[in-house]
């Protein structure tokens, strides 16, 4: 199954238009003719088919058929990590992370951070193509950036962790995380978190956990505790 995805689909629409570029894709690349059915998605939880009425590759149009409500998982992972040197390695992770089945994302600002800005614009067409590919329904929420200590002072409910490599007391996700509980996890730069910064969050009720015996890059870290959560929630 081909996933399109539009965000201003609702239960309202009966008719509507496809974007140039998603209109082109389909009847150039796709091939797709007038009466063929297509799915589309608003990354809200909602996947549509639709029938092709008009098959322009300039404006294809296409009327809704059926709306079907995808089932909302019993949790939410939060996943707030800081930012790669290179951009692709937390594009990487952006995409992985979608395919797994992150809920929301924030980019940290950190002490020992090599780079101090993102391209939310591109971020998020990463997200959008990753959701396609993977077939879900929800598109994850990109937060802006924003500084640790900024993050940490915001009203985050459910389980909260931070993983770092510090030598300290500390357990491994999976025998910290519950199962059906909203999740945040915090993964550092390159460099890791500061000691001031492992503190700050411990004071903020962040719990200090382990992702295993190896050091893990960013992007890595970040993975592996996307899908212990998942394997957890399965």
């Amino acid at each position: 199954m081909q996933l399109f995805y539009n965000p201003s689909l609702d239960n309202s629409y009966k008719q509507f238009f496809f974007t140039p570029e998603e209109s082109k894709h389909l009847v150039r690349v796709l091939r797709k003719k007038e009466k063929d059915i297509v799915h589309i998605t608003n990354g809200k939880g909602y996947l549509f088919e639709a029938e092709i009425l008009i098959a322009d590759q300039r404006k294809c149009k296409a009327q809704i058929v059926s709306t079907k409500k995808t089932v909302p998982k019993r949790y939410k992972l939060h996943m707030a990590v800081a930012p790669t040197k290179m951009n692709d390695r937390y594009e990487w992770f952006l995409e992985k992370g979608t395919e797994i089945g992150v809920d929301e994302i924030t980019p940290i600002l950190c002490e020992h951070a090599e780079r101090k800005t993102v391209k939310p614009e591109r971020m998020d067409r990463v997200l959008q193509s990753a959701m396609k590919q993977s077939l879900r329904t929800t598109l994850p929420k990109l937060n802006p950036m924003i500084s640790l200590e900024e993050f940490l002072k915001k009203e985050n409910s459910g389980l909260r962790f931070i993983a770092h490599c510090a030598d300290s007391e500390k357990m491994e996700l999976k025998r910290r995380a519950v199962a059906d509980k909203d999740i945040i996890i915090l993964i550092g730069p390159e460099g890791d978190f500061s000691q001031t910064e492992i503190d700050l969050a411990k004071e903020y009720g962040y719990v200090p956990i382990s992702l295993g015996k190896n050091r893990l890059r960013t992007e890595t870290a970040a993975i592996v505790a996307c899908t212990t959560i998942a394997i957890i929630n399965s």
